[in-house]
This record gives C-alpha cells, structure tokens and sequence, in this order.
C-alpha cells in the first residue's frame, strides 16, 4: 500500500512524465477505504484502472484495452478538442436475485474514463475502432512526415 507511484521496478512504462498522457495519479487508490470518512463506492472505482497499450507502428498509433465481458455498445470512443483520445464505458453489476446466494463476487463492474493527448501527426479525421474478443483496438493513423527538399549548391572557386 504506497501513496507514491512506483517508478522503477514495476516492469511496466509509468505515465507521470509521458507528455502525451492525460492519466490523472490518485493517491487514495490503494488506500483503505475505511480509513476515509466518505468511503468510495467499489462499483464507481473497480474498473477505473483498466489497462490500454499505446504502440506507434510506422503507419499509425495503436490502442488496445482488455475489456472482458463488455459489448461495443457499452464502450465510447471519442476524440475531444486538442487531439484528447477518450476511452469511457461502464460495466453494470449483476443484478442479485432475492433467492441467490452469493458466496464469492470477484468481478468489477463500474465506469472506466482513460484519456490520451495525441500527437501533431494525428490524422484525427480517420480513426478507427473495432472490438473483438474483449479487445478494444483504436487505430489513430499517422501523416507523412514530409522530409525538407535539400537543394545542393554548388561552391565555386
């Protein structure tokens, strides 16, 4: 249970000093919940963590969230005002029969929102997203780099 965020040693690339991400750090993450006077609802937090990799191929940025048990319906994919990739959606709790007995609930359910600042090569007008298996893949393509005409010239002398 640490209030600081693990630098090294996680096998993991952390995002506090990644420029392009909007990841915002909570402190009380891993703090007990009875320990706070206003105790968070597990159902709002459980998934809030979900975990996406962000690759950049040659042609294109891509994003993929393990997103199990989830439809394309219940998953949003947006593209806000300064290049923001928004990935938000909600996983509802299992509704409890009057005659179940629950003797183990494991799975989360809750909203989940990750943001992502995307950069200047962005072609924000042909993203793409498709989900498959409980795989969430955003494909963000790239522009061209233009490489700067060199014009030789010719010393004389």
């Amino acid at each position: 249970m640490s209030l600081i965020p693990s630098f090294f040693g996680t096998g993991r690339r952390t995002n506090i000093f990644d420029p392009f991400s909007l990841d915002i750090w909570d402190p009380f993450q891993d703090f007990p919940s009875a320990a706070l006077t206003a105790p968070r609802s597990d159902e709002t937090t459980a998934i809030a963590n979900t975990r996406i990799d962000w690759k950049e191929t040659p042609e294109a940025h891509v994003f993929k969230a393990d997103l199990p048990g989830l439809k394309k319906e219940e998953v949003k994919v947006e593209i806000e005002e300064g290049r923001v990739l928004q990935i938000s959606g909600e996983r509802t709790k299992e509704k409890e029969d009057k005659g179940d007995t629950w003797h183990r609930m494991e799975r989360s359910s809750g909203r989940f929102l990750r943001r992502f600042r995307l950069p200047e090569n962005a072609k924000l007008d042909q993203v793409k997203a498709s989900m498959e298996n409980g795989v969430l893949t955003v494909t963000v393509p790239k522009q061209e780099v233009k490489k700067p005409d060199v014009k030789p010239i010719q010393i004389t002398g």
